[in-house]
């Protein structure tokens, strides 16, 4: 059947086809002679239809039509409603029934009364009628706005705020009118009450905590069960036991839990504290200049200051800047993991205000869009003086950026706290459950099945029992009862009885024991980072076991495992390296020719010196191009020293190699630069001609000066691969020793880079020059035009060199990343950085090694993306690959492919790629793209992942993990406050998991599991007695000491088990790291592990309960005067037999004795030997369990009681001790023989490889490394750099607010310049201050 729906672009579609019939509009298409009689159908037409006797149009159905159903209207549907459309009519199939009806005054009032309680539209508006549709999004992921639009009409929460807050609030969730910001008048904004700048991480407030912590505790299905056996006891005649206690219970349990939560809530919101009472200069209208408050101060409208080096407390818009028009240099590492800065200038029409009086006439408003998630967009428009200015992304600068290399800005507050872009990025901190507790969960479960039949069989029993023997028990008054009843009274009776079966002291042990776990944690040294003053904080204790399952490590790159810090390490210049300090053993060789090793800088110098040495040249032009070919911007500081200012680091820790040998680089002009040659203290002044600017097809950068001497050269800097096929093929004769130490630079993973010159002569300049001023001016594809004039002088290159980089990494990171994977951890790094600087990261961490395998994914579409995996699984899987070979394999992916591959249809291909490979490396990725490769794996695996980041970039991903560590690092502490532990360091992270995962894992698992054993078998001695009282319920002790077994007598050894055991110490886990795949494959904690536990205590229980039974059933045990014991003197006997069999157990699976074992388990014992004569001889007096007259007597003077003591526990573990030692004589794990060596301290003396395999490794260069390498030059891509540098003129004074004026708008600045020939040293002939934009007057005064 056709499709006759109508198009959705001309409809809005509801979930339900509810419509009300508005009269008014139908009489009014009919007088206007809209065209409907050619729908109608005949028959139809000549029906007279009765009007019926109410006001109300009538619901019309046509039960032929399977499409359309015309209904009422949605109430809450205020959208602008379309005019009719015909061909919406005419696909209309159900023929329509004319229900014109004439309506007088009161039926008119009456229906506008009607409408305005539903909402409905005037009655000027044409009728909509809404269809049944079918909501892919309901099902799938399809984008459908359709679905969409109808689902928010039923969000309570767009409908609080359109008809509560009244709010005007579109059918999308979103404010619909823009967001009218005043400039200058913060009454306006105030009183449109926008949110403050505060922002939070707490888990909970005052009015979520209760709801949220009740949902979260009663998701334990044994609270849940508590709470059903605590209603049940409240029954009367039905309990056995007294009816307070399992209540009582509960609620100590929840309130212990409910301290804990709020001391770690607490915790976090002391840290947002402290964030929202950081300092802010906001303007102040009555002083007329920026008043020091706290970010939580801030409001939207306001206009603040921001220094250089300070964070950006809110999402503004950039209005003004110390720099030549408004510039300044954002650093977003914080955001989106770019160590680059960013450049951001604002309009013309505000970058005059630079003092802060003149703001006062600062007068207009902004219309800006409404808060999103989106960091790389932008929409509004300033009003300002009756002009409208458009604003875009490159005025917003967001909070958590850091302002860099600019005094000062000026900046309009947008958007604050939860409303900023960053913290839209953020998730709420999520309530995270771990593996094992998921695990508890469901077995509870299936306990509770044993509890049902277990309760069944005994309630069975006993209404057979009565019906059996009712007539030998006349006593019980059984005759004309129901024996349905009785069985639902015995099913609560024996539900009371059996339910200590599920452990209700568990949970508030284990909370205790993972909170003093963390408190450990927190309180190792070895986990101190002294130089910040860190220690490690676990901020969610509930995950602290988790840390010992990891098998995925998610780590972002900046500031987790580098420091974001270059350094000049090492420079090839004429075929020879040189670095600063010579390593050991690394003295300078020849090997085929070609000089390996290294020489020292000094030897570099002097070569310098020597001019009749022939390298003296190409090292003086090295240097030269060093000191000259790049964007960089100096600034004096006050102790003399230039510090210098570069959107890269890789740039700024170029030039300040070449400072440093002795080339330094001193003036910036428009049109020229200055170095001063320290050697000779000659100033050389070189004329800057044209910059052909960095962009990543080029990977080059190239400038052409005029030499001192007049002369031509271009100097040209970039990656290996392009610089080298440029190269004069005659003239070259360092390449290969050249190659050589770029390959040594790429196996330490330095980031390398080649440099190369060339002589111009003018004739070719001036020919050149006109076609690059042509392409420069072109309208048409300027940016490709100005490439292809690059092409024609970067040709016939001279190598004189290449540099090597090393980007920081943090302390004895190959190390952690190495021991990681050792212990079967596979380590993802997910990185903004480029594919080839991911891979020297990868390198110079030892992620990845020079042997190993890299399946590279760098596509642009998803289909070429879809056949680059289908090759690699296909090449895999007919390769039948070793675990070896799979070690050899790494995976880099970029951002576009990884978009790709995190699309449902592909996510299987890139997963079972990942799998496979020992590490992987995601480039260019999003914090978004960070997130969903979490959640992928985490939705796809089993397995428990671990997230590390230190930026508000890593958030989404540190809360999609299992376990989210975050580093208080150089990229702010956004990342630590929103994580469940924080560190100082990556390289905590090995003793996190290794020894504390472990530990934590270990002793959680042995503490659930001993006390769902004691339980079991204490309490199912219960189960077995009422087989011998003939099901009647009748407990075997009293009540209150049944309560107290858990209280007082077993409390402690799951305990002390849970806290102070250690099966295998810290140095020996650290020097076996395998031994973590113990917690990877639960080998401490399984179903079959819960229930040979559970299977164990009803054994014992039914150990101790036969034994007992066969001493005392012939009356064998007698007191001094020779009566029998009774039924309260046998339970005391079965009560401390299994206190010494449960206390026993507790001894055999200790691994470590120490003074708090003796007490948690001899001590327990004793007590209970001492406590009950005390309680059973005083207590009933005063009315409590008078079932003890004369049972402490009986008991303590019986032999039968001390026999049993000494024999049945013997008895009962007699099994487990055999079985522990065929375990560890003839079936050991791994750990148990790391025990023996931990307990004989066997020294381990298997031979080490580190020198071998250091030789190994300097074998495997391979040439693949050639095409892999990075380079240690990455500016912004967006073109642009040129213009900007010919701003500066650094010999210029800033102005009186520390402002520096475009010295570009003056032709003759480098010509008129009074300072052209001033030595350097007399370019700041006054002390210069501390803050080199401060105001001069400030200077003068000091």
């Amino acid at each position: 059947m056709a499709d006759n729906r109508p198009d959705p672009d001309q409809t809005q579609d509801t979930l339900f086809d509810v419509d009300f019939m508005d009269l008014d509009n139908h009489d009014h298409s009919a007088a206007s002679g809209t065209p409907l009689s050619g729908v109608f159908n005949s028959a139809h037409r000549d029906e007279e239809v009765r009007r019926p006797k109410h006001g109300l149009p009538e619901e019309t159905i046509d039960l032929d039509a399977d499409d359309n159903v015309e209904n009422d209207i949605n109430p809450f549907d205020d959208e602008a409603s379309g005019d009719w459309n015909l061909d919406r009519v005419n696909s209309y199939q159900p023929e329509l029934i004319n229900t014109r009806l004439k309506r007088g005054v009161f039926s008119r009032a009456f229906n506008g009364i009607k409408n305005t309680f539903t909402f409905k539209r005037s009655p000027t508006s044409p009728s909509q009628s809404y269809e049944m549709r079918q909501y892919n999004a309901v099902t799938t992921n399809e984008a459908n706005e359709d679905y969409a639009s109808s689902r928010n009409k039923f969000n309570i929460k767009i409908l609080f705020n359109r008809y509560i807050l009244r709010k005007n609030v579109s059918a999308d969730g979103t404010l619909a009118e823009p967001r009218i910001i005043e400039l200058n008048d913060r009454t306006t904004n105030q009183s449109i009450h926008y949110i403050d700048n505060h922002i939070s991480t707490t888990k909970y407030n005052a009015a979520t905590f209760v709801p949220k912590f009740l949902f979260q505790e009663f998701s334990k299905y044994a609270n849940l069960f508590f709470l059903c056996t605590s209603c049940i006891q409240q029954v009367p005649h039905v309990s056995p036991t007294n009816r307070y206690t399992t209540i009582g219970t509960l609620c100590v349990v929840l309130l212990v839990s409910a301290m804990k939560e709020i001391v770690e809530d607490i915790k976090r919101a002391s840290s947002d504290k402290e964030l929202n009472k950081s300092k802010a200069r906001i303007y102040s209208e009555a002083q007329s200049d920026f008043v020091e408050k706290r970010w939580i101060d801030i409001k939207v409208g306001d206009i603040i200051k921001v220094n250089s080096e300070e964070p950006v407390p809110a999402d503004l818009i950039l209005l003004s800047s110390s720099e030549p028009e408004g510039l300044c240099y954002i650093e977003t590492a914080n955001l989106d993991g770019e160590t680059n800065l960013k450049i951001k200038q604002p309009r013309v029409e505000t970058n005059k205000f630079i003092d802060s009086r003149s703001l006062l006439g600062l007068k207009g408003k902004v219309v800006s869009e409404h808060p999103n998630s989106s960091l790389y967009t932008y929409e509004g428009t300033l009003i300002l003086n009756g002009h409208d200015i458009p604003l875009s992304p490159e005025q917003m600068i967001l909070r958590g950026a850091t302002l860099r290399n600019t005094g000062w800005i000026f900046g309009l507050v947008i958007f604050t706290g939860h409303e900023t872009k960053l913290m839209r990025n953020a998730t709420a901190t999520p309530i995270k459950r771990t593996a094992v507790e998921r695990v508890i969960n469901m077995q509870i479960i299936a306990l509770f099945g044993v509890l049902i039949v277990l309760i069944l069989i005994s309630s069975i029993g006993n209404v057979i029992q009565s019906s059996a023997g009712a007539k030998h028990m006349p006593y019980l008054y059984l005759e004309g009862k129901s024996k349905t009843a009785l069985f639902f009274k015995d099913f609560l009776t024996f539900w009371i009885l059996f339910s200590n079966l599920v452990p209700i002291s568990l949970f508030v042990t284990v909370e205790l024991i993972k909170y003093y776990q963390a408190f450990m944690i927190s309180s190792d040294l070895d986990l101190y980072y002294e130089p910040t003053d860190t220690p490690a904080v676990v901020r969610t204790s509930s995950l602290v076991e988790e840390l010992g399952q990891i098998e995925y490590i998610f780590s972002d790159k900046t500031g987790t495992l580098t420091r974001n810090v270059m350094e000049f390490k090492s420079c090839s210049i004429a075929g020879r390296c040189y670095i600063e300090n010579i390593p050991e053993d690394k003295k300078a060789t020849m090997e085929d020719g070609i000089e390996v090793g290294f020489r020292s800088f000094e030897d570099l110098k002097s070569r310098l010196s020597n001019t009749s040495d022939e390298e003296s040249t190409v090292i003086e032009n090295f240097l030269t191009l060093l000191a000259t070919c790049h964007t960089v911007i100096p600034e004096f500081q006050s102790n003399g020293s230039i510090k210098y200012q570069a959107a890269s680091p890789d740039e700024g820790a170029l030039v300040q190699g070449g400072a440093d040998l002795g080339f330094k680089f001193i003036i910036r002009r428009p049109s020229s630069v200055t170095v001063l040659v320290e050697e000779t203290s000659e100033e050389r002044t070189y004329e800057l001609l044209n910059i052909c600017e960095f962009n990543s097809t080029r990977k080059r950068m190239s400038s052409i000066f005029r030499m001192p001497d007049g002369s031509i050269k271009l100097f040209c800097k970039g990656a290996d691969t392009v610089i080298l096929e440029r190269l004069d093929r005659n003239s070259n004769i360092y390449v290969d020793a050249t190659l050589r130490h770029l390959e040594d630079y790429a196996s330490e993973g330095l980031r390398t880079l080649c440099l190369a010159t060339r002589d111009v002569s003018e004739q070719e300049y001036q020919e050149w020059s006109k076609i690059y001023e042509a392409a420069a001016t072109t309208l048409d594809d300027r940016a490709a035009k100005l490439d292809q004039a690059a092409e024609l002088i970067e040709n016939n290159l001279f190598l004189v060199g290449a540099t090597a980089i090393e980007d920081k990494l943090q302390d004895d990171v190959p190390e952690t990343i190495h021991t990681l994977q050792e212990a079967g951890i596979k380590i993802w790094v997910l990185t903004g950085d480029k594919q080839e600087t991911a891979i020297n990261i990868g390198m110079s961490c030892k992620l990845l090694a020079e042997d190993m395998n890299l399946l590279v994914i760098n596509e642009e579409t998803k289909e070429d993306t879809r056949n680059n995996m289908a090759e690699k699984i296909k090449a895999l899987s007919e390769n039948k690959l070793s675990q070896h070979d799979l070690n050899t394999l790494a995976l880099i992916i970029d951002g576009t492919s990884l978009s790709y591959a995190l699309e449902s249809d592909l996510e299987d291909y890139f997963l079972a790629i990942g799998k496979l490979c020992k590490a992987v490396i995601c480039c260019r990725v999003s914090p978004l793209q960070k997130a969903l490769v979490v959640k992928m794996v985490k939705r796809k695996t089993s397995s428990l992942l671990l997230a590390i980041g230190d930026g508000a970039n890593d958030v989404s991903m540190i809360q999609a993990a299992h376990v989210g560590v975050g580093i208080s690092g150089m990229e702010g502490m956004q990342a630590a406050r929103s994580a469940d532990v924080a560190v100082g360091q990556f390289k905590f992270l090995k003793k996190l998991l290794i020894v504390h995962g472990l530990w934590s894992y270990q002793r959680i698992s042995v503490a659930i599991l001993y006390s769902f054993y004691k339980n079991t078998a204490f309490y199912m001695t219960q189960f077995w007695y009422v087989f011998a009282n003939a099901f009647s319920g009748q407990s075997i002790m009293e009540s209150w000491t049944l309560s107290l077994y858990n209280v007082f007598f077993t409390v402690l050894p799951p305990f002390v088990l849970g806290v102070f055991d250690q099966f295998i110490n810290s140095r020996l886990l650290e020097r076996y790291p395998q031994l973590y795949k113990l917690g990877q494959r639960g080998q401490f904690f399984s179903v079959s592990i819960f229930w040979g536990w559970i299977i164990n205590g009803f054994y014992h229980s039914a150990v101790v309960f036969v034994s007992t039974i066969l001493i005392y059933r012939y009356g064998s045990a007698l007191n001094m005067h020779g009566v029998t014991a009774d039924n309260w003197t046998w339970g005391v006997t079965v009560y401390t037999v299994s206190i010494i069999v449960v206390l026993g157990k507790a001894a055999l699976v200790t691994n470590q004795w120490t003074k708090f074992t003796l007490i948690a388990i001899p001590g327990s014992f004793v007590f209970w030997l001492v406590f009950f004569p005390i309680y059973g001889s005083v207590f009933p007096y005063a009315n409590i369990s008078r079932e003890y007259f004369g049972v402490v007597s009986h008991a303590y003077r019986s032999g039968a009681f001390w026999l049993s003591l000494l024999v049945l526990p013997i008895l009962a573990l007699m099994r487990d001790f055999v079985y522990k030692y065929y375990k560890r004589m003839y079936d050991p794990e791994s750990y148990h023989l790391v025990q023996e060596m931990q307990k004989y301290n066997i020294t381990d003396n298997r031979p080490h490889l580190q020198h071998f395999q250091d030789a190994i490794r300097k074998v495997r260069q391979v040439q693949r490394m050639r095409k892999q390498r990075g380079f240690a030059f990455s500016q912004a891509e967006e073109g642009g750099q040129e213009k900007i540098i010919r701003m500066y003129d650094t010999t210029q004074k800033r102005g009186k607010y520390g402002e520096l004026h475009d010295a570009s708008a003056d032709p003759f600045a480098d010509s008129a310049s009074p300072v052209e020939n001033v030595p350097m040293r007399e370019l700041a002939p006054e002390p210069l201050p501390d803050n080199p934009f401060v105001d001069d007057s400030t200077i003068r005064h000091a």
